[in-house]
Order: C-alpha cells, then structure tokens, then sequence
C-alpha cells in the first residue's frame, strides 16, 4: 500500500497537483497489514468506513451502512410529510396536480 501510495504522490507531484495529508484516509479491507502508510512523512489516518461520491463503503467492501444511512433519510423525508400527506384539508385534485407539475 505503500508503495502504491508513493507512486501516486510522485505522479500527481510530477504534474503539480499535491495530495491533502489530513484529508487523505486508508481503508484497510487486509487488516494482516498494520504499518502505517505516510505521504512526505506524515501517516495518513486509518478509517473503518468511508464516504465515496455519496456512497459509503465499510472495511469489507459492503454497503450495508449505506443502505441503512439511505432508509434512514428517506424515511425521515416521509415522517417530515406525513401531516401533510394524511391532512383532511389538503384541498382539491386540481390543487394537488399544480403542487406536482
């Protein structure tokens, strides 16, 4: 990891772009392998989930969090309406295809 870690720092150097040490983390799916992994000397910080273009990953590679944090939002969404969708004063059809279109 990191060798593979090194390669990358040189590649991006070698094009001017600089990786952020403190915001660069390591997900281990292989916890046998427990050294650290260092950018310029700094060790880079060691996390059991992460967040990845919405979604999030464990250290074994499921998306059991990311589902459950996914049923957790759509469900606090529908417990935020459900005045709203149970109301007797909604109003008329017409009204409620305005709001929708």
């Amino acid at each position: 990891m990191q060798e593979k870690t090194t390669c990358a720092a040189a590649a991006s150097a070698a094009v001017g772009l600089d990786i952020h040490k403190r915001k660069s983390k390591i997900l281990r799916y292989n916890k046998a392998c427990t050294n650290p992994v260092t950018i310029d000397g700094e060790d880079l910080e060691d996390v059991e989930t992460f967040a990845y273009l919405v979604s999030i990953i464990d250290e074994q590679g499921g998306f059991d969090t990311d589902v459950k944090a996914r049923i957790g939002k759509a469900r606090a969404a529908y417990l935020q309406l459900r005045n709203i969708w149970n109301s007797k004063q909604r109003g008329s059809t017409k009204q409620e295809q305005h709001i929708y279109n």
